[in-house]
């Protein structure tokens, strides 16, 4: 009998011990990526949710046959080389480096990893590639329209919108320069063409950084605000677009997300579609496809999505022919 129970107890035992570890082999069997971006998922649900699309499509979806280890630098860009060296150390399968940023950090940690991108700005300039239709090396991607010609678009449209303003404000990232430079260059220049004077503000990394960039504006008396296009301003589009309104300063951002959050005016690409394709090339990769042979994905369309909530609360009347052209009316 003793012995009896002392072999039921020891199998009692060891069962549950056996799955754990069978479990754990399978997991560890699974191809894993890497993400990497220089935001938080709380603030990125759309793109995030695009980026597995695009994964799911390819055939790949996260705990059942790859494992995704997320790197979110929560909005500051100087963490993005050391997350990036991490994922290199970790010996990821594809690094997903979404944003400039993150992919220049990615660039810079590995030249064998494969790594897709996805960036608003021109990944030939960049360095990232060789070419859009052979990128050669481990790197490949998505871009979306040019941030510094939708910047100088957005101030155009301000203008457009408000014909007696003279002075306008463009708020940059300054810890993001790649991608801040570009646009202060095309904005500065669209500026003198137009005849306005355009004043740069900077917000780097904190959020509180926001508060005091509205009191330089009222200080300014700046008639309204390009927001460029960068993931920490993505990121935060609720609370810029909150800002905007209570202060009565209209604004125009390139990511649809800040229109939906309240904002007067957006004009760029799709974010998603970038995200979906970030997805869908890093599962072929995962299939065997070599990053050199896919050739970079480009964006062509652009939305302008107008916020008529947001212009009543501004006390703004939309004009016909800027209303007409919208793609998108929120009302």
């Amino acid at each position: 009998m003793d012995m009896r129970r002392r072999d039921l107890i020891a199998a009692l035992g060891g069962a549950p011990v056996a799955w754990p570890l069978a479990a754990y082999a399978q997991q560890s069997a699974m191809p894993v990526v890497g993400f990497l971006n220089p935001a938080s998922p709380q603030s990125y649900p759309r793109p995030l949710a695009a980026f597995l699309k695009g994964l799911a499509e390819a055939g790949y979806i996260d705990g059942q046959n790859i494992t995704i280890q997320y790197r979110w630098a929560e909005g500051h860009n100087d963490r993005l080389p050391a997350l990036a060296a991490d994922l290199v150390r970790s010996h990821v399968s594809v690094i997903a480096a979404t944003t400039t940023a993150a992919a220049l950090a990615a660039k810079a940690a590995t030249s064998t990893i494969p790594v897709v991108f996805e960036t608003g700005s021109d990944p030939i300039k960049l360095g990232l590639v060789a070419s859009l239709s052979r990128p050669g090396g481990n790197i490949t991607g998505a871009a979306s329209m040019s941030v510094e010609v939708i910047a100088a678009k957005g101030l155009e449209l301000l203008h457009e919108l408000l014909p007696a303003a003279r002075v306008i404000a463009l708020l940059v990232n300054p810890t993001n320069p790649t991608v801040a430079e570009p646009q202060e260059r095309e904005v500065l220049a669209a500026a003198r063409a137009l005849g306005l004077e355009v004043r740069v503000l900077q917000a780097a990394n904190s959020e509180r950084d926001f508060d005091g960039v509205f009191a330089k504006l009222i200080e300014l008396h700046a008639a309204g605000l390009v927001i460029s296009a960068d993931a920490l301003f993505t990121s935060q589009s609720q609370q810029l677009a909150a800002l905007a309104v209570r202060h009565a300063v209209p604004a125009v951002h390139a990511r649809r997300e800040f229109a939906m959050a309240g904002g007067l005016l957006s004009y760029g690409s799709e974010i998603t579609d970038s995200y979906r394709v970030a997805g869908l090339y890093t599962g072929r990769i995962l299939k065997g496809d070599k990053p050199a042979d896919l050739p970079v994905q480009q964006a062509t369309k652009v939305e302008l999505v107008i916020n008529l909530k947001a212009a009543k609360a501004l006390g703004i009347a939309i004009p016909l022919s800027l209303s007409g052209r919208a793609d998108e009316l929120i009302e």
